[in-house]
């Protein structure tokens, strides 16, 4: 018997038996009961528990605890050695720094494990930058039960500053090592950074042209500079696809891929690839050229694509020239893209469109899970336009904001809530590319109706509008396994200006299985403009 955080605790954590053999092994594990109850409830700040322990007559152990005070920090104490020791300047800012971090207050609860994870954020915070050999060298904590307080101390030796070495390289066959030392974010010299180290795996491992990465700098204490060895696998050089696949937006779907990484032997990126779709069929085309020093890579395209949705039959021929980089958890995109568009509606003549616009991309993915994520969120925000002076039908400029929100509930279940608006100003939508306007409605939109039906209608087709809002609210119930089931209400519209936009709710209920790729979900809902309902199948993953 104990208060219940302290029942619910103890009965997880001590591994006694219900029921005792005999007399002398009933005294034993009283004994044992009362020495290990005192023990875990000191990992919790009670350091004054009262323990009474007995064998009742059925022979089975009693145990009763009354906790006592909760033991709660009184001071913390943390001392430098090493080059971080330094008196003034910068090293004395960083000092305080890291006191003002620490993670275990004054008048805090005193529990073993936010100790130890104090002192191992301390450690890790200093070692992140300059001082890679940082230790703690003496860490205590005296305890005075009647007073219910702890006083706490804390060494940290840094060592010296150190900096990078040179790179040294194994595992090269194909490529010349300028080509890795050029995704290097430091050079031979800089002060020690963790997160340049963090940062120039992650490219590596992100490139066509590894398939294993393993990266190691060691500090010594003969030398104040610190080398770091690349060990990679290439990847191979060339690389077919094949897919078969199913969609409710855009149905049943084919697709082939030839990816080249070492085209022309420059270590250029070729991806082609044709996509047949019942709805959507693209020819495709993109060469990657290397990045520069600053991360930034120059990429060419090329597309063709004919598509049959909501009435309108579209054929579009792109070329395109970008400049794009993903540096952490931002990716960016600056892109100038010639598009020449044809439309055609039913019993209607044929509408020709043509755009040279300039495009600007920024996302922000910061979710804990890029597959199947609980906490955190992606946002994601677009401008672009065009000038009728410079190869364009329509003067226009183009924003569209996407934000995806997601917030974990209880052990395993999550509340995911989505955004989107958007706005192409223009004095009007012909002679503006439909890449450019907007329509909703479908899978990761607005659930209870078709692909993209949501718009302006033309006669019998649905074409898109100046003008975008649209969210959802979704909540996800995972079971034991792979398994889980969400509840959701979506509402949006699409229409040529902001007065003219009367969101259409739909509301639902849909199974979720967690694939390697990510969530695959099926999805019934109910439109409330007109009121059918519809099946929804995609790949859940965040934008």
């Amino acid at each position: 018997m104990a208060p219940e955080s302290q029942r619910s605790f103890l009965l997880r954590h001590l591994d006694l038996p219900a029921t005792l053999v005999d007399a002398d092994a009933g005294a034993a594990l009283v004994r044992r009961a009362r020495r290990e109850a005192a023990e875990l409830l000191a990992t919790e700040g009670y350091f004054s528990p009262q323990i009474d322990a007995r064998a009742d007559a059925a022979e089975a152990l009693a145990i009763v605890v009354a906790p006592g005070p909760l033991t709660r920090v009184a001071r913390i104490d943390i001392e430098f050695l090493g080059d971080l020791a330094a008196a003034e300047g910068e090293m004395a800012e960083r000092r305080e720094r890291l006191r003002a971090a620490w993670s275990l207050k004054a008048g805090a609860a005193f529990r073993s494990a936010d100790w130890q994870a104090a002192k191992a954020a301390l450690l890790a915070d200093a070692a992140a930058t300059d001082h890679a050999a940082a230790r703690i060298v003496s860490s205590r904590a005296d305890v005075d039960p009647e007073r219910a307080e702890v006083q706490l101390a804390v060494t940290l030796d840094s060592g010296p500053a150190y900096r990078f070495g040179a790179l040294a390289i194994t595992g090269l066959r194909r490529y010349d090592a300028a080509l890795v030392a050029g995704l290097a974010p430091f050079a031979p010299g800089e002060p020690y950074r963790r997160a340049a180290l963090l940062e120039f795996q992650s490219r590596l491992q992100n490139s066509p042209w590894f398939g294993a990465v393993t990266i190691e700098a060691v500090p010594t204490a003969a030398a104040e500079t610190i080398p770091v060895r690349v060990t990679l696998a290439e990847a191979p050089a060339q690389r077919v696809g094949f897919g078969l696949g199913y969609g409710t937006n855009s149905g049943a779907r084919g697709e082939f891929n030839y990816r080249h990484h070492d085209f022309l032997g420059r270590a250029w990126d070729l991806n082609s690839g044709l996509r047949l779709e019942e709805r959507r069929q693209s020819l495709s085309a993109e060469l990657g050229l290397l990045a520069d020093a600053r991360g930034y890579r120059p990429s060419f395209g090329a597309q063709l694509e004919t598509s049959d949705i909501q009435g309108l039959v579209s054929t579009r021929q792109v070329l395109g020239v970008a400049r794009s980089r993903n540096a952490g958890r931002i990716e960016t995109r600056l892109g100038l893209e010639w598009q020449r568009e044809e439309l055609r509606t039913a019993g209607a003549a044929a509408e020709r469109k043509r755009a040279l616009t300039l495009d600007w991309r920024w996302i922000r993915r910061a979710a804990d899970d890029a597959l199947n994520p609980r906490r955190g969120n992606v946002v994601e925000l677009r401008l672009g336009g065009a000038a009728q002076r410079l190869l364009s039908d329509r003067d226009f400029v183009r924003s569209h904001l996407r934000v995806q929100q997601w917030w974990p509930l209880g052990a395993a279940d999550s509340l995911m809530l989505r955004g989107e608006a958007g706005y192409t100003a223009a004095v009007a939508r012909s002679g503006i590319p439909q890449d450019y306007l907007f329509r909703a409605g479908g899978a990761q939109s607005v659930r209870g109706y078709a692909y993209q039906s949501l718009g302006v209608r033309a006669g019998n087709a649905v074409v898109g509008g100046r003008a975008l809002l649209a969210g959802a609210l979704e909540y996800t119930h995972w079971l034991d396994g792979p398994w889980g089931a969400a509840f959701f209400v979506d509402a949006g519209d699409a229409a040529d200006s902001w007065r003219e936009i009367k969101p259409a709710a739909g509301v639902g209920a849909g199974a979720r299985w967690k694939s390697p790729v990510g969530p695959l979900a099926l999805d019934l809902a109910r439109g409330t403009r007109g009121g059918r309902w519809h099946l929804h199948f995609a790949l859940m993953v965040a934008f």
